[in-house]
């Protein structure tokens, strides 16, 4: 029989071997860069690195900074240097040293995000039959609005949006009064690539309705001043090689043509934003 001590004294033995075990699986690696966003509420902050000798090349992508104190302080062109910490599926960054470039506190001028009550300017865009839309179009209806591109790589972004705008959807078709005083719009920030005809098939895929889609209640979008409409948001984005790095924004507009609802990021849920657009209404 083990005595008490005897016992608290080999779980003391395991647990210690067990951490142990933790660190020496853990991966450290130097990463220098300059930061591009940052994204506080995630703990997130995109970085253009160098290369990480033994792991990547040169590249911008966003990192997990769990330390309080450097996620509030880390601003966009801030250059950094840190540990990078691969732990099995799980990455993050420590020992971080920030010198700031900018002589501003907040690193850059960031756009300013649209507050509730306000109204939205009447951005013009193209939808997926190549015609040319306003935003005050949609006045007397409650407007849901997103932003992606077609070929976002990170099924956690624009995937994971259009998605949900499909659920949303779905369960507005259930309450036809509801249906016909909303209008779903998803605004690509890739006007180049994203076509009408890229719009058309990509959104007709989403709603699986393909050939008989009608695009009446949900519309896809992009052209020349969506750039200005997602920074009246607060929408920050650039290209990176062959791809977009980006935020999260999504936004419901009263019928009266004033912001009801910022949401940043991707934790909103289908149903939440169902019963927003209702009181929206």
């Amino acid at each position: 029989m083990i005595k008490p001590v005897t016992l608290s004294l080999l779980i003391l033995v395991l647990l210690a071997g067990g951490l142990g075990a933790c660190r020496r699986n853990e991966q450290r690696y130097e990463l220098k860069g300059k930061v591009v966003m940052v994204e506080k509420d995630k703990h997130l902050a995109t970085i253009a690195h160098e290369e990480v000798k033994g792991l990547m090349p040169a590249m911008t992508m966003p990192f997990t900074v769990p330390n309080q104190s450097d996620i509030d302080y880390l601003a966009p062109e801030d250059q950094v240097t840190a540990t990078l910490v691969i732990s099995g599926s799980q990455s993050w960054l420590e020992n971080m040293f920030v010198v700031r470039t900018s002589g501003n506190a907040s690193g850059v001028e960031l756009p300013t995000q649209a507050k509730e009550g306000d109204e939205v300017p009447n951005y013009v865009l193209k939808n997926q039959d190549g015609k040319e839309i306003r935003i005050h179009d949609f006045r007397g209806k409650a407007l849901l609005l997103t932003f992606i591109y077609t070929r976002c790589p990170l099924p956690e972004y624009c995937t994971l949006m259009s998605n949900n705008f499909a659920q949303i959807e779905r369960q507005l078709q259930q309450t036809p009064d509801v249906y016909s005083k909303t209008h779903l719009l998803s605004v690509s920030i890739d006007p180049t690539y994203d076509t009408p005809e890229v719009l058309r098939s990509y959104g007709a895929a989403h709603t699986e309705r393909y050939q008989e889609e009608t695009f009446t209640h949900w519309e896809f979008a992009s052209g020349e001043q969506v750039r200005s409409l997602a920074q009246f948001f607060g929408l920050r984005y650039f290209a990176e090689n062959d791809q977009i790095i980006h935020g999260l924004k999504t936004v419901i507009v009263k019928p009266d043509g004033r912001v009801a609802k910022v949401y940043s990021g991707n934790e909103w849920k289908p149903e939440d934003v169902v019963n927003e657009l209702k009181r929206a209404l």
